[in-house]
């Protein structure tokens, strides 16, 4: 038997109409008791939190962590399946995979259609994280909808409403699940990782800032004057703004912020190609670029460099380490990955 721990933390998943829309209600075992749970499994219930992902703080991201790796600190449990809401998943996971050096997988999963719609996809995206977290290992924290597998870095929310509603577009995924037998397609490179932050540390602000037409910024240099100590900037294009941003970060940067850019554009790198107040000058004053990675995603590297440094020179060396994309992945035979 593998022994998989399902944490539950809310979301469409978990939720049910009451009065004129849906909120997280349904507990982990009311989860479990509405999914075929594959053969060989015995799963192990933690309900952590019920609401909606829309609603939950970066305080309580962290208490997720911590309670994955609760989970995985015993031996006997083979892999661990967070449900949760769809809204700000891509951000938990991420934060999560930042933090795992286990070779034991971590699947999120959630549903776009609650379960008591009348064609939910809730039962059976439970039903194949349970399926991937028994098998999954060395594959880091993954993302699992719609019979699809996805690793955690470059995932995103794609659609409001799909039920194959997630995916990284700048990359491909990871792998399939079909029928309970996981196929996997790819192998996405491990990377260093960080150790779980001390409880004792204040959760530190970081603000996102969307660049646009006509933008200024003002609310970047408001960030900064409520107490922001990171800024993610989601530019146009391939990260650009405007010559009065580039001022802007400068100062941030030189008050001990930390500044990192991004594109409001799905799928792409940030690169440096235009001046007059692309790219170029703004990593030039200090902006750190992202990559691939998009704002929820960059905000949490930013968050945890805040978090495992007080030094500003090493807090933004971890922040441009935890941006870089580094290798893709490494292309392997489709395997399967049925269950043992």
């Amino acid at each position: 038997m593998s022994q998989i721990v399902l944490i539950s933390t809310g979301g469409t998943i978990a939720s049910r109409r009451t009065g004129s829309g849906y909120t997280a209600t349904r507990t982990g075992p009311r989860l479990l008791d509405g999914t075929s749970v594959p053969h060989g499994l015995r799963v192990q219930v933690r309900d952590l939190f019920t609401v909606n992902s829309s609603a939950l703080t970066t305080a309580q991201q962290l208490t997720l962590l911590g309670a994955v790796h609760e989970a995985l600190a015993d031996d006997r449990v083979d892999g661990v399946v967070v449900t949760h809401g769809t809204d700000t998943l891509e951000e938990s996971a991420f934060l999560l995979d930042l933090h795992h050096h286990d070779r034991r997988p971590v699947v999120f999963t959630g549903a776009q259609r609650p379960p008591d719609h009348d064609d939910s996809d809730a039962p059976t995206n439970l039903r194949d994280a349970l399926a991937v977290a028994a098998c999954g290992h060395d594959l880091g924290v993954l993302v699992v909808f719609d019979g699809l597998v996805h690793a955690a870095r470059g995932t995103a929310k794609q659609h409001t409403l799909a039920v194959d509603g997630f995916g990284d577009p700048s990359g491909p995924r990871i792998g399939d699940v079909s029928q309970g037998r996981v196929l996997v397609r790819r192998r996405p490179p491990r990377r260093p990782t960080l150790a779980l932050p001390s409880p004792d540390v204040p959760v530190p602000r970081v603000d996102i800032v969307t660049h646009h037409t006509g933008a200024d910024p003002l609310l970047l240099r408001a960030a900064v004057a409520a107490g922001a100590q990171g800024v993610v900037l989601a530019g146009t294009g391939a990260g650009n703004a405007t010559p009065a941003f580039v001022g802007a970060v400068a100062e941030a940067v030189s008050a001990g912020v930390l500044v990192a850019l991004t594109s409001r554009v799905p799928a792409g790198p940030v690169t440096g190609m235009y001046t007059g107040g692309g790219a170029v000058d703004l990593i030039a004053a200090g902006a750190v670029p992202s990559g691939t990675l998009r704002a929820p995603q960059t905000r949490m590297a930013v968050l945890s460099a805040l978090l495992h440094h007080t030094d500003p020179a090493e807090r933004t060396a971890t922040m441009r380490r935890l941006l870089s994309d580094g290798p893709r992945s490494s292309h392997l035979p489709t395997t399967d990955g049925a269950l043992r």
